[in-house]
């Protein structure tokens, strides 16, 4: 690869992507178009096509077909890298599993947009949050710095030997992907050094035949589940030691598995997920002038969970909200799910908002609704577990 220098850029996510990948030197690229994905794969092919990096640039027929790829090549022992959304990932969802079972740290950023029906292009988190049983590493971005600095810590994060599971970095659909934000971009050297090579444990070679993901009677399968577990467990090992590796190589610091903003001396908090943090984070500082005592908890990670950092935060508390872009239906959101499920046992409201399903606007008027509400429940017990903000029809 054409030794890259450290530069400051204005760019969308999507390209931020591409060029996180670049700077981490991939070997194997897999390509299918899907928007608002399809501009990280093109720009990838541009950088093949300028003899930027000699990476394999495979054009496949589906998105299946690009995660087959993609494992065929990690398991060779190369670099991979491929993207996708919405339907695109519904349709890889069974090779997602072939993927972190043979334990390939496979990295592929995730356009987060609606599913159908009806068919919409825009923010949806509904794409990948389905896909948290399949054994991959889940992480969140808020900004287009952070998509690059989240691809380039997914690497480190996936190859590292008590890990070993494929990364799925998402941003959401338009508000990152096509937005162009200043970025700073390390050089090829610096993400070469902070990485390091691809060192898998086994490979595919015709010199040493072997067989991987072959037939297997249920003697074993239980304990290749519970390997998979054990590594995701590890996982928040590694990204807490990743994260602080970053921020002292890079000046950048992501604080582990969540950011935590007020949370200190705060009655109350809202944990958030993507974008809406940046609106969230407003909020709050106008609330604290106001004099209310409300906290934020920037939710990076949904695989591994980050279950310990936030019940100490609860504990502390009095009430607790969480944010959802998506509805898993009759039960509330993903996220609410998982952190109801993490303060189990603790005597506080735990409270789900609903919003932005679809693409809608988050703004700030929506977050003031969800901390007044949390602040009601401070001194008295809610009415209800789920509010849908900003739903024609429904009342809050």
């Amino acid at each position: 690869m054409m030794r890259l220098e450290a530069k400051k850029m204005v760019a969308t996510g999507d390209y931020t992507a591409a060029y996180g990948a670049l700077l981490c030197d991939v070997d194997v690229v897999a390509a299918y178009p899907i928007t608002p994905q399809t501009i990280i794969v093109e720009e990838f092919s541009n950088f093949v096509n300028n003899g930027i990096t000699d990476a394999e640039f495979i054009m496949v027929e589906s998105e299946h077909s690009a995660m087959s790829a993609c494992i065929a090549a990690q398991a060779s022992g190369a670099r991979t890298f491929t993207a996708t959304s919405s339907q695109g990932l519904a349709l890889m969802h069974e090779m997602l599993f072939v993927a972190s079972a043979l334990r390939l740290p496979i990295v592929m950023p995730v356009v987060n947009r609606t599913l159908a029906a009806p068919i919409g292009i825009w923010c949806e988190h509904n794409d990948s949050m389905p896909q948290r049983d399949a054994g991959w590493i889940q992480m969140s971005c808020e900004d287009n710095q952070e998509v690059l600095d989240m691809i380039i810590m997914a690497y480190k994060i996936g190859e590292r030997k008590d890990v070993l599971l494929p990364v799925m970095p998402c941003l959401d659909a338009f508000i990152l992907s096509h937005t162009v934000e200043p970025v700073d971009a390390p050089s090829s050297d610096e993400v070469a050094d902070f990485i390091g090579k691809y060192d898998p444990v086994a490979t595919l070679d015709p010199n040493n035949p072997m067989a991987i993901g072959t037939f297997s009677p249920p003697e074993y399968i239980q304990e290749l589940r519970y390997q998979t577990h054990v590594a995701m467990e590890n996982a928040k090992k590694a990204i807490r030691e990743t994260t602080k590796d970053f921020a002292r190589k890079f000046g950048r610091d992501y604080y582990g598995l969540i950011e935590e903003y007020r949370c200190d001396d705060a009655d109350v908090v809202l944990a958030t997920v993507g974008t809406v943090t940046g609106t969230a984070r407003e909020v709050v500082d106008e609330l604290r002038e106001k004099g209310k005592k409300v906290g934020l908890i920037k939710l990076r990670f949904y695989r591994p969970f980050p279950a310990e950092e936030i019940k100490k935060i609860a504990e502390n508390v009095s009430a607790i909200g969480v944010y959802d872009r998506a509805i898993s239906y009759g039960v509330g959101g993903p996220l609410f799910i998982e952190t109801r499920n993490a303060l189990y046992g603790l005597d506080l409201p735990v409270l789900n908002f609903l919003a932005g399903l679809g693409g809608r606007d988050v703004v700030k008027g929506d977050i003031e609704k969800m901390y007044e509400i949390l602040l009601k429940a401070k001194k008295e017990k809610p009415e209800k577990e789920i509010y849908w903000i900003g739903t024609r029809g429904v009342s809050i």
